[in-house]
C-alpha cells in the first residue's frame, strides 16, 4: 500500500478496529499521529497514512492482550527510535508486563524458554488485515461519517 495516500480519520479509525475517540486522543498524546496531513487548527482534517493505520492496529491489538497503555507508549517509541521500516518481517511479544520485538526465531524462543507466558502479534498478518480492509474501503460506498461531523451536523441543523 502506497503511504502517501491518505486516510481520514473515520476510515483509519474502522480499518484499525477502535473508535474515533480513541483515535483522537492517540493522535492528541502523540502516540500515532498521521503523517500524511496532521491536524492544523479547528476544522482541519487529519490524513493517516497505510504505516499509521498499521501501528494504530497493533496498538490496538497490544491493548486487547492486556498491555498497559503506557507500556505501549515506550514500545512504539522504541520502534521509531531503532527505525524499524520492515515490520511485515517482524513480530511483537509481550509476557504481559513488557512487549518485546523479535526478528528471529532465535529471539521467540528464548524469551519463551524463560518460563513466562507471551502473546506474539505477527505483524505481516496485521498489515495484510489493514490492506485487505482498506481496499474493501475503497470498493465500498462514499467515504462513512464520523461520530463527530456527525454531532455536529445534527447540532446545526
Amino acid at each position: 500500500m502506497d503511504d502517501e495516500v491518505g486516510y481520514r480519520g473515520a476510515v483509519a479509525a474502522r480499518a484499525a478496529g477502535i473508535t474515533y475517540r480513541q483515535l483522537d486522543y492517540w493522535a492528541r498524546t502523540e502516540l500515532v499521529e498521521p503523517t500524511v496531513r496532521g491536524a492544523s487548527g479547528s476544522g482541519s482534517q487529519r490524513l493517516y497514512g497505510f504505516r499509521d493505520i498499521l501501528v494504530l492496529k497493533l496498538v490496538k491489538s497490544l491493548l486487547d492482550t492486556g498491555i498497559s497503555l503506557q507500556q505501549i507508549r515506550t514500545a512504539v517509541d522504541e520502534l521509531r527510535r531503532a527505525g524499524i521500516r520492515d515490520l511485515a518481517g517482524t513480530t511483537l511479544m509481550s509476557d504481559g508486563a513488557s512487549v518485546y520485538l523479535c526478528t528471529s526465531n532465535d529471539e521467540v524462543i528464548d524469551l519463551v524458554s524463560r518460563g513466562q507466558g507471551v502473546f506474539g502479534i505477527a505483524v505481516g498478518k496485521v498489515l495484510r488485515e489493514v490492506e485487505s480492509t482498506l481496499v474493501a474501503f475503497d470498493a465500498t460506498a462514499p467515504d462513512p461519517v464520523d461520530e463527530l461531523s456527525a454531532r455536529r451536523t445534527k447540532r446545526s441543523a
